[in-house]
């Protein structure tokens, strides 16, 4: 039992930057703009959460740092798909590829002089919430998660709540139906796509902050390895639902926390077939269930007034 606890502990723990991402790449695509480049957003907020910390010595100043970088890259997306109605495919590739040379160029040109330095932080402890904690099986599971892991699992519910019984959720799902009809309503589609795509963005961030500031304690060259795109095929799981990628990340999360531990076994069997196991379990699931997933009917259609 306490076996099973921990390998759901870590699942929980891997997929928190997954779920960040799949969040904010819901708020993009429910309003009509594919979210091709969480995995830039994702890394930019690693870079500049880690730096910001190491300069400022405060994880706080590094989350926000990491929302501003994720957020950053994010409005140039917006700018240019949104603005100037650009291909959405190919800026999000262009921003994935932006983010990863930037943030290797940046890191060599500022603190290693040419070489790749590496740059430590104390990563963000566990906060384990009284009482609850010392619950049997649920309390190692539920209850003594690091802060982000509490403020991930709350966003579902605050997303869910904004885009199904507020009105500005209403709008946002409207403008990715039919911005026409929303324009001619009386609503903005340029406007409420770009703060989408820029909010969905700060939150990428913040899940490259989980890597880096939360799991990790430092930022390497593509730490984020994928899991940008990882991201996007949760939200195609889970039907652009909040709950919905929720599941669809936890499920990679358990997946790849089992083959750690398949790994510890150390069966005759090669590392690298034991590593593809969470990519083949979620490309089955994606062929299975993302099949027959209905995309918002004006994505990747651009808007013009």
């Amino acid at each position: 039992m306490d076996s099973l606890a921990e390998i759901l502990a870590a699942a929980i723990r891997i997929a928190t930057p997954l779920l960040f991402a799949a969040l904010g790449g819901i708020l993009s695509e429910r309003a009509g703009v594919f979210a091709v480049g969480l995995e830039g957003m994702m890394l930019a907020g690693a870079f500049a959460g880690v730096i910001a910390t190491h300069a400022l010595g405060h994880a706080g100043f590094g989350l926000l740092a990491s929302a501003v970088g994720g957020g950053l890259l994010a409005a140039v997306v917006a700018l240019v798909t949104v603005r100037f109605c650009a291909d959405q495919m190919v800026t999000g590739l262009a921003v994935n590829i932006l983010a990863l040379g930037l943030t290797s160029f940046l890191l060599r040109g500022l603190f290693g002089h040419g070489a790749a330095p590496t740059i430590r932080v104390t990563p963000l402890a566990p906060m384990p919430i009284p009482a609850l904690g010392d619950v049997p099986f649920l309390g190692p599971l539920l209850f003594r998660q690091p802060a982000l892991t509490y403020v991930g699992l709350a966003l579902v519910v605050a997303l869910l709540v904004l885009l199904h019984r507020t009105r500005a959720g209403l709008t946002l799902r409207a403008v990715g139906e039919n911005p026409t009809a929303v324009f001619a309503g009386g609503a903005d589609p340029i406007r409420v796509r770009t703060l989408a795509v820029t909010a969905g963005g700060a939150l990428a961030g913040i899940g490259g902050a989980v890597l880096s500031l939360q799991q990790v304690g430092t930022f390497t060259d593509a730490m984020t390895n994928g899991r940008g795109y990882l991201a996007l095929a949760a939200i195609i799981v889970g039907r652009w639902s909040p709950a919905g990628a929720l599941v669809a990340c936890l499920l990679f999360g358990a997946t790849d926390a089992l083959q750690l531990r398949i790994q510890g076994l150390r069966l005759p069997v090669s590392s690298y077939v034991i590593q593809m196991l969470p990519y083949i379990v979620l490309i089955a699931v994606l062929a299975g269930l993302g099949r027959g997933a209905r995309l918002p009917a004006a994505i990747g259609m651009p808007f013009v007034r």
